[in-house]
């Protein structure tokens, strides 16, 4: 077995457990899975579009256990979503100078880190009124960002909703879910329709994905929590957020 195949069965061996922690928490897992492909040197031009799809099928399957389990506010979500899906389009098409690509991603890995060592205790005040301008114009900048580097946005609107107390821990993650699915799905049509293709290995990496997806939003969805896993995901994001902004 050559050294590239080996490093192929290892990238297929930790991205089921990078779905599993990112479903848990009701995200995709997208900004994980750019950070084991710069890790492991995938080249940019398929990381973008690959990521985007596996969110749709993780993100997919963490939505339907957390709304199964009575977590989704669709009066949450269509604030964000209205302004999302067409940035998140428009993002998707545009193309990124690789070193500038790199850049970012690493610096919105920051924001994946602090979100898996974000305090997880349930909140039993009750939720602030949305102020839906406010939550409008997030969707725009976040869905944006979300087709251009190739993430669903979870990563950035979990905080932003806990932070304004506009839902509790559960409800952002059943939000986000949704939010993470339509983004993912919106930046892939835009890839599309821009000539971008996907590599048949995606095929696998969508099955290796899926499988720690499921379990992780079983899980997640019910009162369930695993501090260690987060904050070894947290370390190999902080790696890999290390290497892009400085290597």
């Amino acid at each position: 077995m050559d050294m590239e195949t080996s490093l192929l069965l290892y990238f297929l061996l930790l991205l089921p457990l990078v779905s599993f922690m990112y479903a848990s928490v009701g995200h995709g897992g997208a900004s994980g899975y750019l950070a084991l492909m710069a890790l492991f040197n995938f080249p940019n031009v398929m990381m973008k579009q690959t990521a985007l799809l596996l969110n749709l099928f993780v993100a997919g399957i963490a939505f339907y256990h957390y709304y199964r389990a009575g977590h989704f506010r669709k009066k949450l979500f269509l604030p964000f979503a209205l302004g999302s899906v067409p940035a998140a389009f428009l993002g998707g098409m545009l193309t990124v100078e690789p070193v500038l690509y790199k850049r970012i991603l690493g610096v919105l890995l920051l924001f994946a880190i602090i979100r898996m060592l974000w305090p997880t205790s349930e909140a039993t005040a009750s939720a602030k009124k949305i102020i839906f301008y406010q939550a409008l114009i997030a969707g725009v900048l976040v869905g944006f960002f979300s087709g251009l580097i190739g993430i669903g946005g979870g990563i950035i609107l979990t905080p932003l909703i806990l932070l304004l107390h506009w839902g509790n821990m559960k409800e952002a993650a059943a939000v986000s879910a949704l939010f993470i699915w339509v983004n993912s799905a919106a930046g892939l049509l835009g890839q599309f329709s821009s000539g971008i293709t996907l590599e048949p290995i995606a095929a696998v990496m969508v099955v290796m994905a899926v499988i720690g997806g499921m379990a992780g939003s079983y899980l997640g969805s019910k009162k369930w929590n695993a501090r260690f896993l987060e904050y070894f995901l947290a370390l190999v994001l902080t790696t890999a957020s290390i290497k892009l902004i400085l290597f």
